[in-house]
């Protein structure tokens, strides 16, 4: 090589130097701030957003509905610049089908999403390969850790973030966060490294439920339970503490998962049966019927009077289950027996001005107001127009329209000494304040007496020998006072009663004479004649379940 050739090879290299290093100079110097600049607000983003939603959670701190990071991937097709390599890494990173892939990939458009709950390997594997146009992002999904549990009552939360039904859409405003600003730097593929908030973000309030973890998957067990062995249509089972109106469990049949609401193809499952289903109870209402003529000295537990089989109310016959005729019964055997002509004769003996009265006084006209979305009731019209037939049949639980937690607060009155009390699911709210939880606990609220303490302890009396001596022996569990009422109520069908169809339910409460909880169980249209066969079995299962869970003290030896 000559002298001259190696001469030009320095220059050349010389001057390429010299262009890198003024190239550099430009970049680094002169346009520094420039690019820094651009560099950050690539990377660099300010952004509105939301404090965390508030946790609900069972009274043990189980929990019901959190929330947690959920990642989506995305792509931008016209960012692509290897279509084949993209479409393959996809399809085996995200186990996606290659005809979906192919489609979004062949789009011209700047976003198309791909996976909208992609896991943190495929989220890992995303990132080493970094190829162009693919994109991961992430934000605050609503989870329900315990899939279905509970679902009617929780409701869900939407894609806008917004409650639906239930608890989710009735504590919205206090569940969901305060917005503010936040800076923060993104990394390969979008992925958020640090955010630092530039104002005080105050997440969600977080409600603490009244209910039982254990009891409510007891009671959702025993009614998928009753599907299988009954074929019921749906059911709802009620748990309830009478002296404060603490609901312990709520459950519903069918239900669904709040995880994936969106796949549900009927409406229908989303609503609560236990406040938004209305029926006609039947025989469990006769023990109000009892207690308004007892608190009015119409009658007593000893009354008695013949039943013929047969009540004769203008050009209508009302007859008892079965057409059975039971003779001279005292008031008390009325309940034991279930018999509906007594039932009409201690309304007879009421008067129905002081009948229709004393269903107010229940609450049977109104909504029980409990602290979660969609309750609803009847306003009773037919009822009230004050015909006599219409009184009758309401005496044993026909032609009266209530719901179960209705129901369930009006025999609270009966288990807690005469005073009823507003059901409710919260038991505290948890607002963050500086940091700290402050506490916010949901008193109970007390009627005045709506019978006397007297009245209370009388059909309470009369309840406990219905177990202990007529056709509810069923619901006995030994060592334990326990007062029930069975119910089996014709279903309206076009202006007559369904020929084979029932709702079949039972109402008891224990220990009897200081109830720790009150049941009720409703059965829509089990393959049986009666609740004793039905209901009841479910209401002993689970009271014998809460007596041994809570190591209730027996009230007597055995």
């Amino acid at each position: 090589m000559n002298n001259k050739r190696l001469k030009l090879i320095i220059f050349l290299l010389f001057l390429i130097g010299a262009v890198i290093i003024g190239r550099l100079f430009w970049i680094q110097i002169v346009k520094g701030k420039f690019y820094k600049a651009m560099a950050q607000g690539q990377q660099r983003f300010f952004e509105n957003v939301t404090g965390a939603r508030g946790e609900i959670l069972f009274a043990n701190g189980e929990k019901l509905a959190t929330n947690k990071i959920r990642y989506f991937v995305y792509i931008s097709p016209r960012d692509i610049k290897d279509k084949e390599k993209t479409k393959e890494a996809l399809k085996q990173i995200l186990d996606l089908e290659e005809s979906f892939i192919e489609k979004k990939v062949n789009n011209d458009s700047l976003y198309e999403l791909l996976e909208t709950k992609a896991t943190p390997d495929q989220i890992d594997k995303l990132q080493r390969i970094n190829f162009p146009g693919i994109h991961i992002g992430q934000e605050d999904s609503r989870i329900f850790p315990q899939g279905t549990m509970a679902s009617s009552l929780i409701g869900f939360v939407d894609s806008e973030k917004q409650g639906q039904y239930g608890l989710e859409s009735y504590y919205q405003e206090i569940l969901k966060g305060d917005q503010g600003m936040i800076k923060g730097e993104k990394g390969l593929g979008g992925l958020l490294i640090s955010s630092d908030p530039m104002e005080e973000i105050k997440n969600g309030s977080t409600l603490i439920l009244t209910l039982d973890h254990q009891v409510q998957f007891k009671a959702e067990k025993l009614l998928i339970q009753a599907q299988e062995n009954l074929n019921i249509e749906s059911g709802t089972i009620i748990v309830v503490r009478p002296s404060s109106g603490e609901i312990v469990a709520l459950a519903s049949f069918p239900n669904f998962d709040p995880n994936s609401y969106e796949q549900e193809k009927d409406m229908a499952v989303f609503q609560n049966q236990a406040i938004q289903s209305i029926f006609e109870p039947g025989s469990v209402f006769k023990p109000f019927t009892i207690a308004a003529a007892l608190e009015e000295k119409k009658i007593t537990p000893e009354t008695a009077y013949v039943d013929k089989g047969i009540v004769r109310i203008g050009k209508t016959s009302i007859y008892n289950y079965a057409k059975r005729i039971y003779g001279e019964q005292t008031m008390t055997q009325v309940l034991e027996k279930s018999i509906n002509t007594g039932a009409v004769f201690a309304e007879q003996q009421l008067g129905s001005n002081l009948f229709l009265e004393y269903l107010d006084k229940f609450g049977f006209f109104q909504k029980t107001d409990i602290d979660t979305q969609g309750e609803v009731y009847s306003k009773n019209q037919e009822f009230k127009k004050g015909y006599e037939i219409n009184f009758a049949t309401a005496s044993f639980g026909q032609g009266i329209e209530i719901t179960p937690i209705q129901l369930v607060k009006a025999y609270c009155a009966i288990a807690n000494n005469g005073k009823m009390p507003k059901p409710h699911l919260i038991k505290e709210i948890v607002n963050e304040v500086n940091g700290k939880g402050l506490i916010q606990k949901i008193r109970p609220e007390l009627s005045q007496n709506i019978i006397s303490p007297e009245t209370s302890a009388k059909v309470t009396s009369m309840m406990v020998s219905v177990i202990e001596n007529g056709y509810s022996k069923k619901a006995k569990i030994p060592g334990y006072f326990i007062a029930g009422k069975t119910g089996t109520a014709q279903v309206p069908e076009e202006g007559t009663y369904s020929s084979d169809k029932t709702i079949q339910s039972f109402v008891g409460f224990a220990p009897a004479f200081k109830p720790e909880f009150l049941i009720l169980v409703k059965l829509d249209n089990p393959q049986t004649n009666t609740a004793e066969y039905s209901a009841m079995p479910i209401f002993h299962d689970l009271a014998k379940y809460i007596i041994d869970l809570w190591q209730i003290p027996p009230d007597y030896e055995l």
